[in-house]
């Protein structure tokens, strides 16, 4: 599923580049929340884009060093809206259109809310080694099988009432049985919109995804789950641990 030819002829451009180092060569494209139907464009002031603003800060200062590139998802309309997933058609083409500017380079997805769901959708795109789901939007006839052979790291506060972590651990469980290496991480006191433990949010996601990247080993929690059969269920139901300020260095001959 791939809207590139559609897209450049309305002149919708969905990848937006945050850095982009000469000869990158890895990539991580990030994906904000929307809503289940809106057929508007996004206006200029995008909370949900906003959001993510700390998260992609502390990705750009932890890989400034690594020659990874990191961009976002600009979509064409602010909601999911049915069949049409336009959220997952934008994310198909920003990847698309990443891989064509940068060669086929491993690339790590990370969503939020729809975000989340549009990133699990595009996870089968032949540049996605690994992604990061953040109180992902999970409806039980969403399909995994693209998932296979992918890393699949969940996170979910357990205070959320938009999208619910019983969905997430449920769509994770179908994901490991369908072939992906799954945890899931379960943010205690906090809810949808990531407010509480905001640190701990931004430091996990930035150390896990550079432990993606292959910057430097996953947490030993996060790597016993992925390892485990795929039916156990303590692979999905990890307590986040705080999280200490600074992430670990990159090797320099990373």
């Amino acid at each position: 599923m791939s809207g590139t030819a559609a897209d450049s002829a309305v002149g919708h451009r969905a990848l937006h580049w945050r850095t982009r180092p000469d000869g990158a060569r890895a990539a991580v494209l990030v994906l904000h929340g929307g809503e289940e139907h809106n057929l508007a464009r996004p206006g200029r002031l995008n909370l949900p884009l906003l959001r993510m603003h700390g998260f992609l800060r502390a990705l750009t200062r932890a890989t400034a060093d690594a020659g990874v590139a990191v961009a976002t998802v600009r979509y064409r309309h602010r909601g999911w809206n049915g069949e049409r997933a336009d959220a997952a058609r934008d994310a198909l083409t920003a990847l698309d259109e990443l891989a064509a500017r940068l060669g086929p380079v491993p690339t790590v997805l990370i969503g939020h809310s729809m975000g989340g769901r549009a990133a699990l959708r595009a996870g089968g795109h032949p540049s996605v080694t690994g992604l990061i789901a953040l109180a992902p939007w999970c409806p039980a006839e969403d399909p995994c099988e693209q998932l296979a052979d992918r890393d699949v790291l969940l996170l979910h506060g357990d205070r959320d009432t938009v999208t619910l972590p019983a969905d997430t651990r449920a769509f994770a469980a179908r994901s490991r049985a369908a072939g992906a290496r799954v945890c899931g991480y379960t943010v205690a006191g906090s809810g949808h919109a990531m407010l509480q433990r905001v640190p701990d949010w931004h430091r996990a996601t930035t150390r896990l995804t550079t432990a993606l990247l292959g910057l430097h080993p996953l947490p030993a929690e996060a790597a016993s789950a992925l390892a485990l059969p795929p039916a156990s269920p303590e692979a999905l139901t990890l307590p986040l641990p705080r999280q200490p300020r600074h992430t670990p260095a990159v090797p320099a001959d990373a």
